[in-house]
């Protein structure tokens, strides 16, 4: 089936660009930085063959979706009102979650802020981030450095926005790669390592997406730039202190999705925070639905047969 068209949904106070196919129970696609509803393309035909309601959201800051001016309105009360606001749309009392990236923090978060609006988890690379007793940005910078890129995103707003817009086409494609790890390691790069990643003539890997599959994407950034994206980034101090008001634990049946050779490192004690936890690793770096599609989502139908397919 062709990706869907897009429609415009209203939910918490804004407007959503979203895309969605199929009845029967649904799923909410939740994609990651920087990317589009479009990364879940090749999960949408088997999902709605399945028998499930596949929506997918242009996330706040992102495509054709709004783009509001304050940082703080990209918090992680916003982002998860907004799904909220979804489901109330579509007229479910619950649904199942699926993300990736800072989609899997925004459905972590939904799933304990508003646990009976989430009836399952299926979340890729990010594992769940319980809340410890330093705000993570501050932590990061002492423990990485001035030049990790989330600290970067906060200590210094609006350079990395503007260097990735000026360099939109050469930044995505250096950045949707695979197999990196079958090449030898490019020089450490002088600063933050987007920045300098975002103009290179030349990236490690092979590129992942065909060229008009990279356009979908470029259009998208073309349209929204790159700042409300990282606006989310700017808001984990913020979020550090919204979560402190609920318990650090997901009940809700989970599956957690990892890629072998993802920058992003597993929790190994992921098990002592989700109750009801499977885990399945793939051998993929860190964009997993569209570096192993296939694996990924048998992985997700196998799990879904297990848990949901008897009463959907």
């Amino acid at each position: 089936m062709p990706f869907p068209a897009p429609e415009k949904i209203s939910t918490n106070g804004i407007e959503l660009e979203v895309f969605s196919a199929g009845t029967g129970r649904p799923i909410v696609a939740c994609h990651g930085w920087p990317e589009h509803a479009y990364s879940w393309r090749h999960q949408f035909a088997p999902l709605v063959d399945a028998g499930f309601h596949v929506i997918a959201p242009n996330q706040r800051g992102y495509g054709g979706s709004a783009r509001p001016e304050r940082v703080t309105d990209y918090d992680i009360t916003h982002l998860t009102d907004d799904l909220v606001g979804l489901l109330d749309h579509y007229g479910y009392q619950d649904a199942l979650f699926l993300g990736h990236d800072w989609g899997a923090i925004v459905v972590w978060n939904l799933a304990m802020m508003h646990p009976n609006r989430v009836s399952g988890i299926i979340n890729l690379s990010v594992p769940f981030m319980p809340r410890g007793p330093s705000e993570w940005v501050g932590f990061w910078e002492s423990a990485l450095g001035e030049n990790f890129y989330i600290v970067h995103f906060n200590r210094q707003p609006g350079v990395a926005d503007r260097h990735f817009d000026t360099h939109r086409d050469q930044f995505l494609n250096n950045l949707y790669r695979t197999k990196q790890w079958l090449y030898e390691p490019a020089p450490a790069a002088q600063g933050m390592p987007f920045l300098s990643m975002a103009s290179a003539e030349h990236a490690t890997g092979e590129p992942l997406l065909k060229p008009e599959e990279l356009k979908v994407f470029s259009n998208a950034f073309a349209l929204s730039g790159f700042t409300g994206g990282i606006n989310w980034y700017r808001n984990f101090t913020h979020n550090w202190g919204i979560i402190g008001d609920y318990k650090q634990h997901i009940s809700q049946p989970t599956l957690m999705i990892y890629g072998d050779h993802d920058m992003v490192p597993a929790l190994p004690d992921l098990d002592q925070y989700v109750e009801n936890l499977s885990v399945v690793n793939l051998p993929c770096g860190h964009w997993i639905q569209q570096e192993c599609p296939q694996e990924t989502t048998q992985a997700i139908l196998t799990w879904l047969d297990k848990h949901y397919r008897t009463s959907t």
